[in-house]
């Protein structure tokens, strides 16, 4: 087995675009592949609004790391992530693809998702240190996955580990491709590279800082909702102070308890779970403040629940029982046999015809094909 790090690293032509005149002649370098590999990285567990820190690219022929933070701007790229004639691979796209999205309004085109790839093939580790383990006995060192990428300079071995992310992807592509071309499960990946990045828009909203969202908020009094909201608000204010993640501020298991608790003094904060000494001297005097601003407030009441539709549930639960079947013949998990959204688009239309089935899975033509009748057989209403 192969452990490459920085100092084994096989040698290709390696680019580090940190000037606009760089960037330019790397764009231009790139234009002319009908295949890159990419990869980004985000500085998400170390900032308060995560940033795109990083741009790496991979071609047969060179590994290019592009920085964002140093450049004004990056719309020389664009028309690289729109052209339909260059395959773009990534594993795991989601993420990069949002971020992408977020931060400069990239669109994407032609999309290869190498781990997307490996779930249709049924493969149980769909890592990227696991596959190139598995395909190429390379064994990836890991230390850097959590670093802070918003720091700079960067240091050598940083480039290195973030180079390696791209380096091999194309290798990956081809092998992955061959396989599912081998098993008759290419067009099933086609649909779903070619979906992804019509999904994105949505997933790239802003985070939703409702209470509602907050394990055990339901749970609260009125009274204490309105505590717990005003902690929300202290927290995030004292996140966008010291630039940190929410997390990193405090938790919400610890917001819930100290609302449930109606914490009036120190003394009452050092009986909540996860309250620290030092947290108490950091935020002590911020977090009873709120909770006395809570206390005055208007009582906040939950939201009502949508109406319980019995009828979408029984037809929901046909379909994952069915699904989780159809999953087991082709030794997948059971949402590469049919996405969670085309699922419950299903079961809230209730189609009884193969023309309405056509009608909601036409992105999908080779689930349509394979499994439109199916489809229909499972939502047929029981005998009796």
């Amino acid at each position: 087995m192969r452990a490459y790090n920085s100092h084994s690293m096989p040698q290709s032509h390696f680019i580090i675009a940190n000037t606009p005149q760089q960037l330019e002649q790397l764009s231009s370098q790139l234009s002319q592949e009908s295949i890159i590999g990419v990869d980004s990285e985000a500085n998400s567990l170390h900032a308060y609004r995560e940033r795109l820190c990083l741009l790496q690219f991979s071609t047969p022929k060179l590994d290019a790391v592009v920085d964002p933070l140093a450049l004004p701007k990056l719309g020389s790229l664009e028309p690289l992530f729109s052209d339909a004639t260059i395959e773009k691979v990534f594993h795991a796209a989601e993420y990069d693809l949002i971020v992408l999205h977020r931060d400069l309004g990239f669109k994407l085109s032609n999309l290869f998702d190498t781990m997307v790839a490996a779930r249709i093939l049924g493969r149980k580790k769909v890592g990227l240190g696991n596959l190139l383990e598995e395909e190429f006995g390379i064994q990836l060192e890991k230390r850097y996955q959590r670093a802070d990428w918003g720091q700079r300079p960067l240091r050598p071995e940083m480039l290195e580990y973030a180079r390696l992310d791209t380096h091999y992807l194309i290798e990956l592509r081809h092998k992955l491709k061959a396989e599912l071309e081998a098993r008759e499960r290419w067009e099933v990946a086609r649909e779903d590279f070619a979906r992804q990045p019509g999904l994105i828009p949505a997933l790239a909203e802003p985070p939703n800082q409702d209470i509602w969202r907050i394990k055990g908020a339901r749970d609260l009094t009125p009274r204490q909702a309105a505590i717990l909201q005003e902690l929300v608000v202290y927290r995030e204010s004292r996140a966008a102070q010291a630039d940190q993640p929410l997390f990193k501020v405090m938790g919400d298991a610890t917001l819930s308890a100290i609302a449930l608790a109606g914490a009036k003094t120190a003394k009452d904060l050092e009986e909540i779970p996860g309250m620290t000494p030092g947290q108490i001297r950091r935020h002590g005097p911020g977090l009873l403040a709120a909770v006395r601003r809570g206390e005055r407030a208007e009582p906040l009441r939950r939201p009502r629940r949508a109406p319980y539709d019995e009828a979408y549930v029984e037809r929901l639960d046909k379909l994952r029982a069915w699904r989780k079947e159809a999953a087991k013949e082709m030794d997948v998990e059971s949402d590469v046999v049919l996405p969670k959204d085309l699922m419950q688009a299903v079961a809230k239309a209730n189609p009884t015809t193969p023309e309405a089935v056509a009608g909601l899975l036409a992105e999908v033509p080779w689930r349509l094909a394979r499994y439109g009748e199916q489809i229909l057989a499972a939502l047929k209403p029981a005998q009796g």
